[in-house]
């Protein structure tokens, strides 16, 4: 219980690192969410049950193994859905839910406004996706959405969250797993994940509206970043 898994990989530390920085454009912003979800996704299914099969290969029979647990995504609108392709593309045979939330200014409390999911009896195991957990009081109102659907077993998969988030998530769903790459610091008086990546939805869709307030050092020492023809490279200037 109260199992938060923060990603050790390298390669999502190093693509963590260019997707923060503010100078990465959209396009590149998606790629990054893209191979992160992928990365992610891959360590929170890794306990997923098999079961054997054999098939015939050019010269013998082989024993096999193919999914036994129905995995269903749900991404909470909109930012989850930049997470939805790459995990779909791993796991083609997934149900797809979604689950829209907005905050209702006079009580700040989440409000559903659009829900479809799978049937629960064909669901083993729900990743609930959404790129950050700042408050957790999204994630924690699609788990309670998730649960009245009659689905148990869920596991969020994100990209960053904040220990305020964490906790909300776990006082209310103890029984959830938490897979994100990095545990930021904390929240900002507005509710944002620090040093976290500003608003992900934004970033993914193109909407930023202070583009022009972009910083684009990476580090008070001087490397900036440089995108050459979609690779990842730091360079110091």
């Amino acid at each position: 219980m109260n199992q938060v898994y923060e990603s050790k990989h390298p390669l999502v530390r190093h693509k963590l690192t260019f997707l923060r920085q503010t100078d990465t454009g959209v396009r590149r912003f998606q790629e990054l969410v893209w191979e992160l979800s992928t990365l992610l996704a891959y360590e929170a299914l890794a306990d997923l049950a098999l079961t054997g099969t054999s098939v015939t290969t050019p010269l013998t029979e082989a024993a096999g193994h193919l999914l036994a647990d129905r995995v269903a995504l749900v991404p909470i609108l909109r930012a989850g859905l930049g997470m939805v392709d790459p995990i779909w593309s791993l796991i083609p045979d997934a149900q797809v839910g979604h689950i829209g939330l907005y905050r209702d200014e006079a009580t700040l409390q989440p409000v559903e406004y659009y829900c479809k999911l799978p049937q629960a009896s064909q669901v083993d195991v729900c990743l609930l996706l959404d790129p950050m957990l700042a408050t957790g009081g999204s994630t924690t109102a699609a788990c309670k959405i998730l649960k009245g659907h009659g689905i148990q077993r869920i596991k969020f998969v994100g990209l960053i969250a904040a220990p305020e988030g964490i906790a909300q998530v776990h006082s209310a769903h103890p029984d959830v797993d938490i897979h994100v790459a990095v545990v930021d610091c904390c929240l900002n008086d507005r509710g944002y994940i620090v040093p976290g990546l500003g608003d992900a939805g934004d970033r993914l869709f193109g909407t930023l509206v202070d583009a022009a307030a972009r910083i684009p050092e990476i580090s008070e020492s001087g490397p900036t970043l440089v995108l050459c023809g979609g690779s990842d490279a730091l360079v110091t200037g």
